[in-house]
């Protein structure tokens, strides 16, 4: 079945957006994707048809609670996990610090945390902080500066009885790698600690199975693949009962609504019904689960077909070097380089100025990996980040506007 990009391009209200008679091209899909119309449409159905908080008699508020119990089916559906796992909040890092400081008792003096040099920060400081609070101690799992993925070598020296808790990233929101998680959640299995999967990045390109991951939680967020500003935290079931969040004395004391403390943001998670909807329309199969993979693997050809020709053509600029892992990784569409003497900054800069491209800069919360690899005294990365809906065309306009550049600079 051929991608129907055309058609997708047309679901994307935001690429109509023009600046000095020209169409702007966004490329920053990794710091948040253009909202499809599934999910403007789903928004805007629920605020128009009335709003109401739950636990009402009347009919606004038993169709919001309807709609909240419809999402979380769509969710489930989405990552693999049971409804009752998924709970909604503000983002995915106010999630992940709510969790640790639910965790805080599983922690005791002595027991040892082991986060990544690869991860975002939202996947490190609560489980560092949670460390610090509980008198634990952290490890970190290195990044490999050659590959830029992760050293796996020594996990049974890295996990041991003392490990009480790992978190780890499925794929960076800087180089794109992939990280085959399996490995370090067995490992962490063997000595009986919990695995916190950070999903954000990977969702809006990779099918998730949660259930087969075996992991204990999973966090994402709907801005990220094409929905609103709604974080998603997936907790094991078993987890979920027994976590200790803090919250008011009246509130719900059961999962998943235990989590969500004060009232949720309704209109968003209607939108991520929408979203998800959009990702389904794109597979095939008897089952929603079955066309929401079908449809993230058709996602995933598309852009890796894309993100290949701006690759060889980032590899062929002298001036350019690519943090990008070789080929046999698994990557996302997700491209950062620095050019040698040029801040990264006033080059994203110019390519906005100049040629309509939005293309973000800086560490974006990576920045154990920054400092790893030595590029804040380029102001951090510039980072080309490909969603659903770009095209070919997009790519040759931004391989244009590099060249242009670079050439300028010579």
């Amino acid at each position: 079945m051929n991608y129907p990009i055309d058609q997708i391009r047309l679901k994307f209200p935001a690429l109509q957006r023009k600046e000095n008679g020209k169409s702007v091209i966004f490329f920053d899909g990794p710091g948040g994707t253009q909202m499809v119309d599934d999910a403007i449409e789903e928004m805007v159905a629920y605020i128009s048809s009335g709003m109401a908080n739950l636990h009402g008699t009347f009919d606004t508020s038993k169709e919001t609670e309807k709609m909240i119990a419809e999402t979380r089916e769509a969710v489930a559906d989405l990552l693999g996990c049971k409804s009752h796992e998924v709970a909604f909040g503000a983002n995915m890092t106010t999630l992940a610090f709510a969790i640790a400081r639910g965790l805080g008792s599983y922690l005791q003096k002595g027991d040892e945390v082991v986060v990544t040099e690869l991860d975002h920060r939202a996947n490190v400081d609560p489980w560092v902080t949670l460390a610090e609070d509980r008198d634990a101690s952290v490890k970190f799992i290195e990044l490999d500066p050659d590959s830029y993925t992760l050293q796996m070598e020594h996990l049974d020296k890295m996990i041991t009885s003392n490990t009480k808790l790992v978190a780890v990233g499925l794929s960076s929101n800087v180089t794109g790698t992939v990280t085959e998680v399996e490995e370090i959640i067995e490992r962490a299995k063997e000595v009986g600690a919990l695995v916190v999967v950070d999903a954000v990045h990977a969702v809006p390109h990779l099918p998730i199975d949660f259930s087969a991951l075996n992991c204990d939680i999973l966090l994402c967020s709907a801005y990220k693949f094409f929905g609103p500003h709604v974080g998603i935290a997936v907790v094991k079931d078993t987890l979920f009962h027994e976590l200790a969040v803090y919250k008011l004395a009246p509130a719900p004391s059961l999962p998943p609504f235990k989590l969500e403390t004060g009232t949720q943001n309704h209109e968003g998670i209607a939108g991520v019904k929408g979203a998800i909807r959009f990702i389904e329309g794109l597979g095939e199969g008897s089952t929603r689960r079955e066309r929401l993979q079908s449809g993230l693997e058709r996602i995933d050809d598309y852009e890796r077909s894309v993100a290949c020709e701006l690759e060889r053509f980032l590899r062929t600029l002298p001036s350019v070097t690519l943090y990008r892992a070789p080929d046999g990784v698994r990557k996302t569409p997700t491209l950062a380089f620095t050019i040698e003497g040029e801040d990264s900054r006033e080059v994203t800069k110019w390519l906005a100025t100049h040629f309509q491209l939005f293309v973000a800069d800086g560490d974006f919360y990576a920045s154990t990996m920054a400092n790893k690899l030595g590029v804040s005294h380029y102001n951090g990365w510039i980072r080309i980040g490909l969603a659903p809906y770009n095209t070919m065309d997009e790519i040759k306009r931004c391989m244009e506007a590099l060249q242009e550049y670079v050439n300028k600079k010579r």
